[in-house]
């Protein structure tokens, strides 16, 4: 009888091959490094803005002086001293005032108005056609398509003008607001209604904190519309109450082909444009919407 032997080999334990590490330290790479001067001065807004408003005033010099008609296109230098003389005069800031206490008053009741046709609109099912039906019908009408009524209805005076401005603000202001009103979530109205909140009450506790970018973007445009009809009614209609405003100064001296002056008063719309631009609206945004973490 024949056995077989069998080689069994023993199982070696898996070893499992070493690691060398380095302890070394490696090279870190910079997390935090300071800023380049350039790049302090870019992360200004107001110095970027003052930055295009300077090259386009050197724009604006090179072409009045290379086309040399003071008469058709005066240069940024001789504008500015039109402008520096009608201030020290106290021309330009008379008519300003006169625009601006105008423009004031038709923006502020064309805001009132607008504010209470969204809060209708926002309330009942009627209210919104009401407005959507007259927003179709008078949105697309020009502000000064309606002056030639206006002079009839409130004869020749401040009334007529105001009439206008307000055409021109309300549904601009209430297109916006509206709008920002229909986005807000259905979360935060059902948060108002369970605590008992309708109407008025609603609308100034919840809609108008959660709506308020696209009401900021309604006043803003509501602003430039006023702006443009309360100058271009100044130029068709002329003085108001006997008092003109910047428009009747502008038409005023193109009559008398003081085309510097023109410019000049132009040129004050434009100033008075970016400050409410950038120090009102611009106040109210930082105190609002960044605050409340709407806006980066």
């Amino acid at each position: 009888m024949t056995t077989s032997t069998t080689a069994t080999t023993a199982i070696e334990p898996f070893v499992r091959p070493e690691f060398v590490l380095d302890t070394q330290r490696p090279e870190t790479t910079e997390v935090l490094r300071p800023l380049t001067v350039f790049e302090s001065l870019y992360r200004l807004g107001w110095l970027r803005k003052a930055v295009i408003l300077a090259v386009l005033a050197v724009i604006w010099e090179i072409y009045g002086r290379w086309l040399n008609n003071p008469l058709l296109f005066p240069s940024f230098s001789e504008t500015v001293h039109a402008f520096g003389a009608g201030i020290y005069s106290g021309v330009l800031l008379e008519r300003a005032a006169v625009s601006l206490q105008t423009l004031l008053i038709g923006y502020g009741l064309g805001i009132a108005l607008a504010a209470l046709l969204t809060t209708v609109a926002i309330s009942s099912r009627i209210g919104t056609d009401l407005l959507e039906t007259l927003t179709s019908m008078f949105n697309p009408l020009p502000a000064i398509a309606l002056l030639p009524l206006a002079l009839i209805w409130f004869g020749l005076g401040t009334g007529s003008i105001i009439f206008v401005l307000v055409h021109s603000v309300l549904w601009a202001v209430a297109l916006n607001t509206h709008g920002g009103f229909r986005s807000v979530s259905s979360t935060l109205r059902m948060v108002g209604q369970n605590y008992g909140l309708k109407g008025f009450s609603l609308v100034g506790s919840i809609l108008i904190p959660a709506a308020f970018p696209s009401i900021l973007t309604g006043l803003k445009v509501g602003w430039a519309f006023a702006w443009r009809t309360l100058i271009a009614a100044e130029l068709v209609f002329g003085v108001s109450s006997g008092k003109g405003g910047l428009g009747w100064y502008i038409f005023e001296n193109r009559n008398q082909l003081e085309t510097a002056n023109v410019f000049a008063g132009l040129f004050f719309v434009i100033i008075i444009g970016l400050v409410v631009e950038n120090f009102v609206f611009a106040t109210i945004e930082k105190r609002t919407i960044h605050r409340w973490g709407m806006q980066h």
